[in-house]
């Protein structure tokens, strides 16, 4: 029999999930008939009594000063409308396994199953029953993952019988038939497959469906690169892959603070007193596309595994996130079949993200958004994660023959089945539906967990080699660390979530909070032990042999056994030709504003320049103890900061800076220059907050449509311009991530692609914190002076001539040598301690990044525009590599910052205003609260 607990507010107490899904009901969906929603949780629970189920609620489920809790009785009788929400069976659901192990520490015995829903109870005299269906359908229910539950379950024990391995008879499929057994799941094309099928016809036998589904995981373009690796002709002539550039380009550099680049599941580099840092920055748009809230948890949590699984076991110290998205308010009509409107999009990956690295205990401390229509069917959401550990452990070991296959962490399931090849594809009207199981729901408090026993087992030398269960799950994990030696697995020890999975799905299942460790048998009864205590589950799924094969059983029969060689190297390398056109877009005529202050507020406003605030406020950045420089500061704590600072060993001055840079307009117009502008604004956040550029290293993610042959042109530009900027600048790339699969293919023949995204992010050490600067004016009377090498007249890509309605051609063109001396220049000068404050400056150009200094400062500034100058370009040019400084009023800038260009533009002042002035004529004077008001109203108007 099934207990049922339902919990709700007490009355007059604030239901805080009914009021965000009324703000969401009327705002992004505009349904002003329903006035008020009431929420109750539902929790069942199978095998226990009635009065145990009154015990879990009084001990655990309800808190009596502001909760009230029914058993089998239901808590709305008043409500026109009442619904219930829940996942589906099968899909994880984080709460259950905490309902299980809360109720046998109460001592209550004889629970079989729990689960938990929410229950919605909607108010309002005009409510229809298409305003409801239009609720569940656009807001309540994600249909890849939930349910609206009629009536209450039978049971909540999940049945099935495990399906058996079957043979694919691929030898005997025609091109044509090969074709179709690719399509929607392996996502290889037809020379692929006839690879396959040759090799299967050399064995003299058909492959089963493990071997088949193991093949399309490793060759996927998410796991096997096959454009960065592919050889390319540009204008008749063969270059070097993407890859190799990169790497080639680093390993030239030589530079002395890496200690592991493209090798492991991060890039590491040196820190101080024998610790080490790392950094890895990965994609997740293709499951945050279907599933948003689901698609960034668990791209949360896999960036978190990746350093967790660096070296020998890496702690994470923070998160970042970086999204573009479609406006919000963009109107249904214009969101494409089979897609999810942005609001909620970017409502639900922010809260992901929020869940995720909150309940970890992670900080989530850098980041930013962007905005584009072209984003409208497919977002991109990148997270990033980075950690500390031992330098001496920051390479792995190689498995030796005899060493235990351990899986430790959560069960597996069906959950994220396909991920990998699903992620490698393009989106269309039917990826929601086709491709739901590779959508899944993380649970943190599980990784948690996992990662204590990780760093202790690390501690104690029990772990020859680690890594995480990503893409492929145990498939990918188990290929990888047995590529040099062999592996052999027994696919039934794996515990499941539930029965019923087939052996082939056992091994392709990405069910989340998984690692796999290499571990010497003597260090298995120690590890147990370790995992024991942290409450975490470890099973030997096999050992890693020297036979050079990858091969599985299930209950004794071998359904898989492939080489390791082919697997890992018998992908044909693809021959791909690139050619990329310059696009010719309409330029403005730039008239003289006639209105200033409508013109700044428009330009503050606008979605890539407004703060960002309500959003950073949702994630803990803070905690671990960390924050030397926090994302926001100023005198009312409400001033961005270029980037953040750490003090990773608690009691030192050491820190540790991270930033990024991206603009994916810019890629539009020319994407050599554009990512020159992504490399240069990464390095320059971090230089405004005073570290040294030669002391720190780069990660690229590439986030490009689908690649044709002129997309791949515009990939082939944005590498030379990663490898021209890390050659003059001495600083290395070393990890990186593509995901070349932002298309949607409409079945009426409609073709969306993406801007073209390069983020580039950064991460180094500085000395002393000490000597770091944040963004917010000082003091009444200081000089504002003006850094950097550039051209007012390039305007193209910015946000003033997208205010205007046009994109424009002349993009700002850097010079990566001249960025180098400006960084060198204004770190000399944040090291000596007289920058008081430094911006760099980004989207929305000198007058963004004034007015943010001004917010932060409580302060005004007087601004001379120099004479020659057109006063719209000086202040709205998006020139990267160039900063505002503050220095004291009697300083010499040029003394200060030699060679580098340099201009006293202005001076601070004790009023709350910013004005302007070009050959003695004033152009305006602007009230600070106006300006920010403008500035803050957009996202506090998404997240109420």
């Amino acid at each position: 029999m099934i207990q049922e607990v339902r919990v709700i507010a007490k009355d007059g107490i604030p239901d805080s999930k009914g009021e965000e899904v009324l703000y969401e009901i009327n705002q992004a969906l505009g349904i002003k008939s329903v006035e008020k929603v009431k929420t109750a949780r539902v929790f069942r629970f199978e095998g226990v009594q009635e009065e145990q189920a009154v015990l879990l609620a009084e001990k655990l489920l309800a808190e009596d000063v502001f909760e009230f809790f029914s058993v089998n009785k239901p808590v709305f009788s008043d409500a026109p409308f009442v619904l219930e929400v829940a996942y589906k069976p099968g899909v994880m659901n984080p709460e259950a396994a905490s309902l299980l192990k809360s109720a046998s520490d109460l001592g209550i015995n004889g629970l079989l199953a729990a689960d938990s829903a929410w229950q919605y109870a909607f108010y309002g005299h005009r409510i229809s029953q298409s305003d409801i269906d239009r609720i569940i359908n656009s807001l309540l229910v994600n249909a890849t993952v939930e349910y609206v539950v009629k009536e209450s379950p039978a049971t909540l024990l999940i049945q099935g019988t495990p399906g058996q391995t079957t043979v694919v008879p691929l030898r005997d499929m025609n091109d044509d038939q090969l074709l179709e057994l690719s399509r929607d799941k392996l996502f290889l094309n037809l020379q692929e497959m006839k690879v396959i099928q040759n090799h299967f016809n050399l064995l003299g036998r058909d492959p089963t469906d493990c071997e088949i589904e193991i093949i399309a995981q490793t060759w996927s373009e998410h796991c096997g690169h096959k454009t960065f690796k592919a050889k390319l002709i540009v204008d008749g002539k063969e270059k070097r892959p993407l890859l190799k550039r990169l790497r080639d380009t680093t390993e030239k550099l030589g530079h002395p603070l890496v200690l592991s680049a493209f090798v492991d599941n991060s890039g590491v580099m040196d820190f101080y007193e024998g610790m080490a840092i790392c950094g890895k920055v990965e994609t997740h748009n293709s499951p945050s596309a279907i599933e948003p809230y689901g698609g960034a948890m668990t791209g949360s949590g896999g960036v978190f595994r990746d350093i967790a699984g660096t070296g020998l076991g890496a702690k994470v110290i923070a998160s970042t996130d970086m999204f573009c998205f479609a406006p919000p308010d963009l109107p249904e009509t214009e969101i494409p079949p089979g897609c999810l409107h942005p609001h909620y999009l970017l409502r639900r990956v922010v809260a992901g993200v929020r869940d995720y690295g909150n309940r970890m205990g992670i900080p989530t401390n850098n980041g930013s958004v962007h905005f584009h229509s072209d984003f409208r069917a497919k977002p991109t959401v990148i997270v990033g994660a980075y950690g500390i550990l031992p330098a001496q452990a920051c390479r792995k070991g190689q498995p030796q023959p005899g060493d235990l296959v351990v899986a430790m962490g959560g069960r597996t399931g069906r959950d994220g089945i396909h991920g990998a090849t699903f992620s490698s594809g393009e989106m269309t009207d039917r990826t929601i539906e086709v491709n739901a199981s590779a959508v899944q729901i993380g649970h943190p408090i599980e990784e948690k967990r996992m990662f204590d026993a990780i760093l202790t087992a690390r501690e104690d030398g029990l772990i020859r080699a680690i890594t995480d269960c990503g893409a492929g799950g145990f498939a990918s994990a188990v290929g990888e660390m047995g590529s040099e030696t062999g592996a052999r697995i027994a696919l039934d020890r794996a515990p499941l979530k539930y029965p019923g999975l087939a052996p082939w799905e056992i091994l392709l299942s990405e069910s989340q909070e998984r690692m796999v460790l290499a571990v010497a048998p003597e260090n298995a009864g120690r590890l147990f032990e370790i995992c024991r205590g942290y409450n975490v589950e470890a099973t030997v799924l096999g050992e890693f042999t020297g036979d050079g094969y990858f091969s599985a059983t299930y209950h004794d029969r071998e359904v898989m056994r492939l080489s390791m060689e082919f697997l890992h190297d018998g992908l044909p390398q693809r021959i791909m030709k690139a050619a990329w056109q310059k696009p010719s877009f309409a330029e403005p005529e730039i008239e003289p504003a006639s209105d200033w202050n409508s013109l700044f507020q428009r330009v503050l406003s606008q979605l890539n320049v407004c703060s960002k605030e309500p959003i950073v406020r949702l994630y803990d950045h803070g905690v671990q103890g960390t924050s030397a420089l926090p994302p926001y500061a100023g005198v009312n704590w409400d001033g961005p900061n270029d980037a953040v600072i750490l003090t990773p060993l608690l009691g030192r001055t050491y820190g540790m800076v991270i930033s990024h840079g991206l603009n994916p307009v810019l890629n539009q117009i020319d994407p050599y220059f554009g990512s020159l502008w992504a490399a240069a604004e990464a390095v320059a956040n971090a230089v405004a907050a005073g570290a040294d550029h030669r002391e720190m290293v780069l990660i690229d993610n590439f986030i490009w449509p689908f690649p044709d042959e002129e997309l791949l042109g515009a990939l082939d530009l944005a590498v030379d311009a990663c490898v021209d900027f890390s050659s003059a600048t001495g600083m290395p790339f070393i990890s990186g991530k593509d995901s070349l699969s932002s298309t949607y293919r409409g079945k009426d023949g409609s073709v969306i692609k993406i801007p073209p995204v390069l983020c580039v992010s950064a991460f180094g050490r500085i000395q002393d914190v000490s000597l770091t600067v944040s963004t917010d004016f000082k003091k009444a009377g200081s000089q504002i002076v003006l850094v950097g090498f550039r051209n007012t007249a390039e305007m193209a890509g910015s946000v003033y001539y997208q205010i205007l309605g046009y994109t424009g051609n002349n993009l700002p063109k850097l010079n990566p040598s001249l960025l180098n001396e400006v960084f060198t220049a204004v770190h000399k000068a944040a090291a000596s301690g007289i920058l008081q404050a430094c911006h760099d400056i980004s989207e929305g150009g000198l007058a963004a990044a004034l007015a943010e200094m001004c917010f932060g400062g409580g302060l005004g500034a007087k601004i001379t525009v120099p004479g020659g100058e057109q006063a719209e370009q000086f202040f709205f040019n998006e020139t990267a590599g160039c900063f505002l400084a503050e220095l004291p009023a009697g300083a010499n800038p040029g003394l200060i910052f030699g060679q580098v260009p340099c201009t006293k533009i202005g001076e601070t002042i004790d009023a709350c205003e910013i004005s302007a002035t070009r050959s003695g004529d004033l152009l305006f004077s602007l009230r600070l609260d106006d300006l920010k008001q403008a500035w803050q109203r957009p996202m506090k108007e998404v997240f109420r």
